[in-house]
């Protein structure tokens, strides 16, 4: 495994990160889950990635348990705050009341005194920016939270922040959390620059997007049995948005890229986004646990300029680029 730091910060963070959102808790059993945390963990990964509205809180639950007996100060536990995790009004967003309430319950589903990081999970037009960052920072004064970032944030969210807590004296986001994938680049025009320029960190998800970039699905074919597109609980909606045969066409042909590289497609669509500099971490998810031994054969891979340009020209069109693309909801769930 290879280690990178999380933005400008001092914090090493593993540059394969292992992620739970479509998995622990609803889409696969417990035992299951806890064999692909166990393999994660052989396989050199610290850093844990969840969030306190994963299958109404039970991931969380589940990945606390699945780290018991490990050594804290050995591993990097991430957790988010803003999506419903209770029928109330205040069961939402990012205000102080919720942020406070929501980190006491990921703390004892997660089974630890602090997180290493918290994110607010997207940005809440609902509440004053300067009252999020006060309760976050507050937070970080009483060591329940060591560091602060955020996950589909847009640039100018982001740079709102950063002024904010400069003048206001509070602890500076150091991470961003967005997809990012070869199919989904929306970061690379406005976010990329800005995060280099002050010293954040992106921890990705979706880099094989959602299992397309494994190739396994094919145009103008059903998606196969079991597979995520055929779970309803499991984020089918979001995979099917990248199921036109055009996409499916193309990603079959970054193929012999891959096997010229003795890699397969899966470790290709993960060392892609860590060829960016900017980013210190891709989050994996898995079902199995040959899933997490395929995914993390990733790190340390260095794929030279022709190697991204031959999947440049391969993708060409396909590829979504518009910032725009970033969006928090306008009214909270």
């Amino acid at each position: 495994m290879e280690f990178r730091h999380l933005g400008r910060s001092g914090l090493k963070i593993s540059e394969i990160a292992y992620g739970n959102w479509l998995t622990h808790g609803s889409q696969v059993e417990e035992d299951a889950a806890r064999a692909c945390v166990a393999e994660a963990l052989d396989q050199g990964v610290t850093t844990f990635d969840t969030a306190d509205t994963y299958a109404g809180t039970r991931a969380e639950e589940v990945l606390g348990r699945a780290l018991t007996g490990q050594r804290r100060e050995g591993l990097e536990i991430f957790t988010k705050v803003y999506w419903p995790t209770g029928p109330g009004p205040n069961d939402r967003g990012l205000s102080r009341k919720h942020v406070f309430e929501s980190i006491q319950g990921s703390l004892r589903r997660l089974g630890t005194d602090y997180v290493d990081l918290y994110q607010a999970h997207r940005f809440d037009y609902a509440t004053p920016l300067e009252e999020t960052l006060r309760a976050f920072d507050d937070l970080v004064r009483q060591g329940k939270v060591l560091y602060v970032g955020v996950s589909e944030w847009r640039a100018e969210e982001i740079e709102r922040a950063l002024k904010i807590a400069d003048e206001m004296g509070f602890d500076r986001i150091v991470s961003s959390q967005p997809q990012y994938s070869m199919l989904w680049r929306v970061i690379e025009d406005e976010v990329v620059p800005l995060c280099e320029r002050e010293g954040i960190g992106q921890i990705v998800w979706s880099p094989i997007a959602q299992g397309v970039l494994t190739g396994k699905y094919l145009p103008g074919t059903p998606p196969p049995a079991g597979s995520r597109a055929t779970d309803e609980k499991g984020g089918a909606d979001f995979v099917r948005r990248l199921l036109d045969d055009d996409v499916l066409t193309r990603v079959q042909e970054l193929k012999p890229i891959a096997a010229d590289l003795g890699l397969s497609m899966a470790q290709l669509a993960v060392a892609w986004t860590l060829q960016n500099p900017n980013v210190s971490a891709a989050i994996i998810g898995a079902s199995r646990p040959e899933q997490v031994r395929d995914n993390v054969k990733a790190a340390g891979v260095k794929l030279d300029a022709d190697v991204l340009a031959r999947i440049d020209d391969v993708l060409g069109p396909v590829v979504v680029r518009d910032p725009a693309k970033t969006v928090s909801p306008r009214r909270r769930p």
